[in-house]
Order: C-alpha cells, then sequence, then structure tokens
C-alpha cells in the first residue's frame, strides 16, 4: 500500500490514510485543521470540535479521519487534506502524508523526547509560560493561533494550565523540536529546567535514554542555525553574540557574557559620550551602530554604580520589530550578567505597567510612543507616569526622525524645555531637575530637500540642536569602506500596450462622466495625488458621483502601476477582486433588505463588465509585457548563477506590488532551479487596503532570510531603515527612489564583500533622474557635516541654542492655538457624522461613547436600525477584554463603518472615523483617519447602565412571550 500511494484511486488513498492511522492520531491537532478543510459539513465540524473538547485530541483526530475517508470523496480531498496539515501547522503529519518519513533511529529518537516531556511535565508546568511562548513563536513552534490560544489559558485558568497547552503542541512539530525548545529555555533563562532535560541521569534512565542520545541532540543543531551569525552587525564584525560564525545558538546561550571590543573608528566616535557629552552618531548601515550603543550604556552604568549615583537607561526606537532586535541580538548578550535588561512594545504580554518596569530595570528598549504616553501622565500628575528626571541616558535610534511632528521631538521638546527653566534656576541659585545623557544614532540625517548648501547645513544643526548634541560623530574619511558597484538598467518602453490602452479608456470615459480633467499622466504618482485630492473635495460636498468616480479612478491607476511594475495578470486579478468586493458591498445579507446602486455605481460596474473578457485576454498574452520584468528576472538570475551564496533585497513601492512579485518569482521555475527561495515583507499600518504584516509575521520572515531559508526578500520601504537584514550580495532597487536617507539605508543593506546596488527603471517612476538628485544630496550631506565638524566649538553651541531657543517659542505657539483649538471640547453635541459614501445623516457626537480611551461605539437603539453587519473571517482579534470578528455596514449603500466588538459580553459598534465626512460647528472636515484629530472628548462607556438597560429589555421580552 505504502509503495502504490502515489496511485490515482481513492482507495488507495484511503488505505494509506488507515496505515498511518496511529500515527496521524497523535500528530494532528485538530483546532489547527479543521477550519481548513472545506469538504467537512459545519455540522459534522462542530461535532468534532466538541469532542475534541470533551475527549481530548486524539480521539477528535480520529473521528476527523473519519470525516476525511467518509464516501462519497469530493474532487481533491486527498490533495485538500494534505494542504489542510500543511497550512494548519501539522507539518509532521503531512510528511507522513506524502511518504517523507523520517528514519527509524529519527522516529524512535523523537519519541524519546515526547515521552521524556510527559516524564518532566510536573517540572516544566513550573516554567515562566507567557515568555517561553512568545520565544516557541519566534523559533516556529507555534502558529499565531496556537501562540494566542496558549495567552488565553493563561489569562483564564494560569501559567501551569498554559504550560500543558504549549507542550501539547510542541510535541507535534517535526523532528528537532526537542533542540529549539531547549535553546528556548536557555534563551529565557530557565537554566534549571534546561539542566533537567539535558542532564538528569535519573530521568534519562527511566526511559532508556542514554546521555549519547541527549548529546547527539544537542551536537546536531540543525546546520542552518550555524550557517549566520544572529547579531545585526555585518560580517566582518563577528566579535558578536554569536562569537564566530560556526558557533551553534545553544553554545552561544550557554557561553559566559561576552566582552564588547571595539574598532578604533567606533571608540573615537563613542569618545565624547564616554565623557558624559551628548552627541549624535552617523555612521553607515553596518559599521556597528548599535555596538557603539552598547558600549556607551555599559560604561555610563559601570561608572554611575561606581559613583553611586541613580542609573536607569532607556532605548528609544521607532519601529515595534525594533525592540526584540535590539534586545535578544545587542543589549542582552553583553549586559545579561551585570545589569536588568527588559523591552516593551505594542507587541508585550507583560502584565505589570511600564512604569513598575522603569523602575524594577536597569535598561529598558521600547517604542518611543510608550515613553511618550507615560511621560504626559506624569506631566498630567498621574502616579503612573514617568518623568525624564528618572532616567540617566536615553538612545535614540535613527535619530533623523527628531523633526517636527515627530514622536521623538515630542520627547526632546520636554527635554528642551526643561533644560532652559534649568539655567534659569541656576541663576536663581536653586537645584536644577536632572537630565539624562542624550545619544542619537543615524546613518544619514539627510539635508531635508535642500537644493543649496546653507540650508542643508541648517538642517543638519536643526537636528543637533532637538537631539541637544554638542557633537556629530562621524568615521574618518579615510577609513570609509570602498563603494558598492551601482548599476543603472533602463528599460525601453513597451512599442505596444493594449492592455494599458483599455484601462486609459475606461479612465477617461470615467473622466467624462464625472467631468474631470485630469492634469497629469494617468497612473503616475502625480496623478494618484489628484484623485485623492478629488475624492477628499467631493466627500466634503457631498458629491458623490466625482467621490465613487474618483475612488474607482485610484484602482485603475493601481493598476496600470501593477501592470508597468509586474504582470498584467496581476494588474487584472487585482481589478477583479476590487469589483468582486464592491457587488458584495451591495448585496444585503438579509434578501429582502436592498441596498441601494446609484447610477453611477452601475455605470462604473458596467464600464468594468463590458471590458473585462478584453483585459482578460490580452493579460495572458506574454508579447505585451513589460520590459522591466524581464530585465528584473536576468538580473536575479545573474546574482545567484554568479556567486556560491546569493542573498539579496529587491526593494518595491507598493504593497501589493511586492506580493504580486513574490508570487511571479515562486511561479517561475527558473528560479527554482537555482535556488531562489522568496518571501515579502510589507509594513504593519492599515491605511493601505492590502491586509498588513504584523510585526510577528515580519519578524518571522526576517529570521528566515537570517537563516538562508530565505535568501531573496521583496520589501517595501519597511525594510529600508533599521531593521535587522544580515549582510546581502545584491540589492535592487526597483522603480522605487524615494529621498538620500532611503537610498543610503538600501545601499547599507547590501554589505557583504562585492555587493552591488541596482536601479531598474519602471514607467513613470523616473528613477535614474531621482537616483541622480540623491547622490548630489548624499554628496551635500557629506560636505555639510564636515563643514559643521569644522566650527569652533563656541560658534556651534551658539547656533544650536538659537535653534533651540526657536523651536521652545515655536511649541509655545503650537501650544497656545491647541488650547484654543481644545476649547471645542465643550460639547459632543457640536459634531455630526454622515456616511463617506451616500452622505446620509449617521449619529452626532452626543451618541458616542469610548471604551478605555480608545474604542469609539454607538450603542443607542436608533443607530442599529442604520448598519448591517457582515462576517469578517480575517479579523479575529482578541485582546484583553473584547474581540472583534465582523464589520459593520450603511445599510443604504454598503459603505463600510467599522467593526462590530464584544466588549464583556455586549456586542458595541465599533466606528472609524476615516468611513465618515465630520460636520464640525457646521464646517465639513473630509480627511479625518484617526481619531485623535476629531477635537471633541466623547463621554466614557458606562458598561454597567448599559448591561443593566439590556437585561431589563431582555425581560420586558420575556414577559412578552409568556
Amino acid at each position: 500500500v505504502l509503495g502504490n500511494a502515489g496511485s490515482e484511486t481513492d482507495e488507495m488513498r484511503e488505505s494509506l490514510i488507515d496505515c498511518l492511522r496511529p500515527r496521524l492520531k497523535e500528530l494532528i491537532v485538530v483546532d489547527r485543521v479543521l477550519d481548513l478543510i472545506d469538504f467537512i459539513e459545519n455540522e459534522q465540524k462542530e461535532r468534532i470540535r466538541q469532542k475534541a473538547r470533551n475527549d481530548g485530541d486524539i480521539s477528535a483526530a480520529d473521528s476527523l479521519i473519519n470525516a476525511v475517508v467518509q464516501k462519497p470523496h469530493t474532487p481533491g480531498w486527498f490533495t485538500a487534506f494534505v494542504d489542510a496539515l500543511n497550512n494548519g501547522g501539522c507539518k509532521f503529519a503531512a510528511d507522513y502524508m506524502q511518504l517523507n518519513l523520517p528514519t527509524p533511529e529519527v522516529e524512535a529518537e523523537n519519541e524519546n523526547c515526547v515521552r521524556f516531556i510527559h516524564l518532566l511535565i510536573p517540572s516544566l508546568a513550573d516554567m515562566g509560560t507567557d515568555q517561553v511562548c512568545a520565544d516557541c513563536f519566534s523559533k516556529g513552534l507555534l502558529t499565531i493561533d496556537e501562540r494566542d490560544r496558549i495567552m488565553a489559558e493563561i489569562g483564564n485558568r494560569g501559567s501551569r494550565s498554559g504550560a500543558r497547552e504549549l507542550l501539547r503542541r510542541i510535541i507535534k512539530c517535526p523532528p528537532g523540536w526537542y533542540s529549539t525548545f531547549l535553546q528556548v529555555l536557555k534563551d529565557t533563562e530557565h537554566d534549571v529546567l534546561y539542566n533537567e532535560l539535558t542532564g538528569n541521569e535519573e530521568s534519562a534512565d527511566l526511559l532508556g535514554i542514554s546521555h549519547t542520545t541527549i548529546s547527539r541532540v544537542h551536537r546536531e543543531w540543525p546546520e542552518k542555525d550555524k550557517k549566520y551569525p544572529a547579531s545585526g552587525s555585518s560580517l566582518e564584525e563577528n566579535t558578536s553574540f554569536m562569537g564566530h560564525s560556526n558557533g551553534s545558538a545553544l553554545e552561544v546561550a550557554r557561553s559566559p557574557e561576552k566582552e564588547i571590543i571595539l574598532r578604533d573608528y567606533q571608540m573615537e566616535v563613542a569618545g565624547p559620550a564616554l565623557e558624559g557629552k551628548n552627541i549624535i552618531v552617523c555612521l553607515p548601515t553596518g559599521s556597528g551602530k548599535t555596538r557603539v550603543a552598547v558600549y556607551i550604556t555599559k560604561e555610563h552604568l559601570d561608572r554611575r554604580k561606581a559613583e553611586g549615583k541613580p542609573r536607569k537607561v532607556i532605548v528609544l526606537v521607532n519601529k515595534v520589530p525594533l525592540v526584540e532586535q535590539h534586545y535578544s541580538a545587542e543589549f542582552l548578550p553583553f549586559l545579561k550578567n551585570k545589569y536588568k535588561v527588559e523591552r516593551v512594545s505594542g507587541d508585550s504580554q507583560l502584565k505589570i505597567s511600564f512604569t513598575e518596569i522603569v523602575k524594577k530595570n536597569d535598561i529598558i528598549i521600547c517604542t518611543a510612543q510608550i515613553l511618550e504616553n507615560y511621560l504626559e501622565r506624569a506631566n498630567g500628575g498621574e502616579d503612573e507616569g514617568v518623568n525624564l528626571s528618572d532616567l540617566t541616558l536615553i538612545i535614540i535610534d535613527e535619530c533623523h526622525h527628531t523633526q517636527k511632528g515627530g514622536v521623538y521631538n515630542h520627547i526632546m521638546m520636554r527635554y528642551l524645555k526643561q533644560k532652559h527653566k534649568n539655567k534659569r534656576l541656576i541663576k536663581e541659585q536653586k537645584e536644577p531637575v536632572p537630565l539624562p545623557q542624550i545619544l542619537g544614532l543615524t546613518a544619514s540625517p539627510g539635508v531635508g530637500g535642500a537644493t543649496k548648501m546653507e540650508k542643508a547645513e541648517e538642517h543638519i544643526l536643526r537636528i543637533c540642536a532637538n537631539l541637544d548634541a554638542s557633537r556629530i560623530m562621524t568615521r574618518s574619511h579615510e577609513e570609509f569602506k570602498k563603494e558598492q558597484r551601482k548599476i543603472i538598467v533602463s528599460v525601453e518602453d513597451r512599442r505596444e500596450d493594449p492592455f494599458g490602452d483599455v484601462i486609459k479608456k475606461i479612465m477617461t470615459a470615467i473622466h467624462n462622466h464625472a467631468e474631470l480633467t485630469p492634469t497629469c499622466d494617468l497612473g503616475s504618482q502625480n496623478y494618484e495625488q489628484w484623485v485623492v485630492q478629488k475624492e477628499r473635495q467631493a466627500a466634503k460636498d457631498e458629491n458623490q458621483k466625482v467621490r465613487v468616480c474618483a475612488e474607482h479612478l485610484r484602482q485603475y491607476s493601481e493598476s496600470l502601476n501593477l501592470s508597468n511594475t509586474i504582470r498584467m495578470q496581476d494588474a487584472f486579478s487585482f481589478l477583479n477582486k476590487y469589483y468582486e468586493e464592491e457587488m458584495k458591498k451591495k448585496t444585503a445579507p438579509e434578501e429582502e433588505h436592498k441596498i441601494q446602486i446609484t447610477d453611477t455605481e452601475r455605470f462604473l460596474f458596467n464600464l468594468f463588465k463590458d471590458n473585462k473578457k478584453e483585459l482578460e485576454t490580452l493579460a495572458k498574452n506574454p508579447e505585451y509585457e513589460n520590459d522591466s520584468l524581464s530585465k528584473l528576472r536576468t538580473k536575479i538570475l545573474h546574482e545567484f548563477s554568479s556567486r556560491d551564496e546569493a542573498r539579496g533585497i529587491v526593494f518595491i513601492k507598493t504593497r501589493r506590488s511586492a506580493i504580486a512579485l513574490n508570487q511571479w518569482i515562486q511561479e517561475n521555475p527558473k528560479f527554482a532551479d537555482i535556488g531562489v527561495k522568496s518571501a515579502y515583507v510589507i509594513g504593519g499600518g492599515d491605511q493601505s487596503v492590502v491586509k498588513p504584516m504584523t510585526s510577528a509575521e515580519q519578524k518571522d520572515v526576517l529570521k528566515k532570510f537570517g537563516k538562508g531559508q530565505v535568501n531573496l526578500l521583496i520589501a517595501t520601504t519597511v525594510a529600508e531603515e533599521g531593521l535587522d537584514i544580515p549582510a546581502c550580495n545584491f540589492v535592487i532597487r526597483y522603480g522605487l527612489v524615494t529621498n538620500e536617507i532611503a537610498m543610503i539605508q538600501a545601499q547599507g543593506r547590501g554589505r557583504a564583500e562585492d555587493s552591488s546596488y541596482t536601479l531598474v527603471e519602471v514607467k513613470n517612476s523616473g528613477v535614474a533622474e531621482k537616483e541622480c538628485v540623491n547622490e548630489y544630496r548624499k554628496n551635500m550631506m557629506n560636505k555639510a557635516i564636515q563643514k559643521i565638524k569644522l566650527l569652533n566649538q563656541a560658534a556651534y553651541e551658539k547656533r544650536i541654542t538659537e535653534f533651540q531657543i526657536q523651536a521652545i517659542m515655536e511649541e509655545k505657539v503650537r501650544m497656545t492655538k491647541k488650547k484654543q483649538k481644545d476649547i471645542k471640547n465643550e460639547s459632543p453635541s457640536n459634531v455630526k457624522f454622515s456616511c463617506r459614501s451616500c452622505s446620509e445623516p449617521i449619529c452626532t457626537g452626543d451618541d458616542i461613547q469610548i471604551i478605555e480611551n480608545m474604542h469609539r461605539v454607538n450603542v443607542t437603539p436608533q443607530f442599529r436600525k442604520l448598519y448591517i453587519q457582515r462576517e469578517n473571517t480575517t479579523l479575529q482579534e482578541r485582546l484583553l477584554d473584547y474581540e472583534t470578528n465582523g464589520f459593520i455596514a450603511c445599510k443604504n449603500c454598503g459603505q463600510r463603518w467599522g467593526s462590530m466588538m464584544m466588549y464583556k459580553g455586549i456586542e458595541c459598534p465599533c466606528l472609524d472615523v476615516k468611513n465618515f465626512v465630520v460636520n464640525l460647528n457646521g464646517k465639513k472636515i473630509s480627511k479625518c483617519t484617526k481619531w485623535n484629530e476629531v477635537p471633541i472628548k466623547f463621554s466614557a462607556f458606562d458598561y454597567a447602565e448599559h448591561a443593566s438597560n439590556m437585561t431589563m429589555s431582555d425581560n420586558s421580552d420575556d414577559d412578552e412571550t409568556m
């Protein structure tokens, strides 16, 4: 049977499953797999779920297998089952189904490891489950869903119950899980448990596991973990966390704290900071800025400890993934034995407050917004706050963002105000408020759009002033590494573009219908900005004809971009999906209710329908594909075929094009033949219509890239700055150029020996021209920095002080205006909301209440009559006391308004302000993307009152039915 498992007959497949049933029952996690199998009826699924709850996974898995082999079979049932196992994280079970069987030795050893874990469950249940769970997830032992379930188990039944759930999951992973789990225990400092699993002779003997076997489990650490250093430093700098490139992760975890060894140029730039001065360290990407910061941190803490002074270091980053990166790859490995290091971000599972974390640790790594929130709390007189005087060193990563409007600048503005108040206090012979030392880190401060040297200098000096830096420190000129090879690949325009011509014909018809006259090339960046402006103005004017036309034009513009950048079929499938979604919006869940379709919407739907067949046919014709894609293919194939170990990044403009390009690479057998393993990484914000990537998903892809499991990264600008991306052989910017900072950051990603930096021109991108401008700005920036460094200290400080006083005065004006604006908070009845799509009045500010200072909800009976509710299977967000699992839409036109939130057992319609036109005191505001842009203070949601009203209402309903 096993030998003929590849046969086409269903009988053979059934026999195979029956042969493997004992093993499959042990390896299948039912709740992972069940929802991914579409040929099992919902009622049967519910029975299997109930069995899992009552009798456990093995019994439920048996029922699941019965349902899978049940006749009659739907076409493709066997493949669908294997896919469900793979996609549900049960890869080991899927391997058995495909006869990718482990050797008897490996299987026996894996069984012993499972039995060993079972034996030690009483001890392992005492672990810090939340920490171990987070690490198991980051190392691929748990899926997102499993992690969330375990965290919920911890919250509901405690850490020991969560530990048992975690162990139950990981033992079903493919062989190799045991070594990874040992590493997790070591990383999370569970040394006692680690020693019990590695050195407990009594436990091992009970199971017949020899110490040779356990040693072999450790020795045979997956080779992929040995291949690349875990540090974010360049390969030339492996005086790092890994020790040396051949050391295993286990050796690193067991090794004593490493000594920080700086190179001469690193020690040189650190010099003034070691004397306690505020500085900016400006070093190219890959030159070890963070390592310099770790060294300065250690010296700062050591010195203050020796002097008996308070010590507290906070490391600020501007992206969530950087928190974990700086914590695990830099600060923890070098400082863990001597100082307490902790990290906090929006993703953190820590249950204690940020104030307590600051009190209990020496070094705290966090996103800047968290610190700003707690500084604001302290400013408002709350107990749960943090003061700048509590800190002794602030390290600001990517400090070129310390400019107007940025969170870094808000923090530093507090610092500057206090610094200048301190001058007055000293004059009055009063005690000044202690302020922390400041250390800024950047690869490039940029020139802020300057075209003249004078303005470039001013831009850099302003950043120095904002950071109160006494100096900007750079590497000596002669020590700069040799420049990368830069290649610009020009692309000829298509001789014929019938697909693009049809799109433009449709767009012209829409322009005529809406009486719009564009002033720029269709599909260009300027055109997109023009369309967005038209949509906003039309929403404000309640001109639904222009508003809906502008919305559709934006989609056609994006499809032109996709057609010019990737493939025509990607552009077509994007448009087709958009129109399918739009039609769904116009279909009410209840058949008796009709959602209105306006004449303009009908015109737009019919326009696409009339042209759909032609677009689909043209999209399949390779003769008309753009030349830029073939140039990119040639470039990637050349890079991989001319190197033993190629690793590269392709930077691209939009999230959608990143996903489409990755799909194109994975579907092209030529890439697979030469070992290309691609993945995409995109941003985490929700402003785009594309589903954003969570920080955990980003981290997972970057981890695979670091280990070589992925060797070609397709990335939007999220990967340009800061994220820990190991040394690459090549970087390609594909139809994307932003500014000189992004160019320097992207070039810095390609920092392996003999690395190349390539630009591929794409229609309407202006890559070559913009790159020339960026090169000019980069040179201007370097010259401006050198001129600033040559200023004598008195002249430098005079200019810095002038800029600081100017910034403080501007801040005072801004705060005065804000206070005047805040006067409008008097009455929520002054604000009215109407549907962005059909302009129907919806509610006033009086109807809206706020939950946990975050979620704006409308629970009034009259509002309930205005919306329809739809399921949203992609939105399953379980947080604290609330969860969202559906969305609400306008009953009149189908426009989405927000999500349906379950809060402590009560359904609360939660509104998203970007879906409404806001009318404030008779003045319409068309562009509100966040609630904090609406200057109204909404009343707090009274849970007890609302729950009581609902209960009374339910009771009266019961009385009527009796």
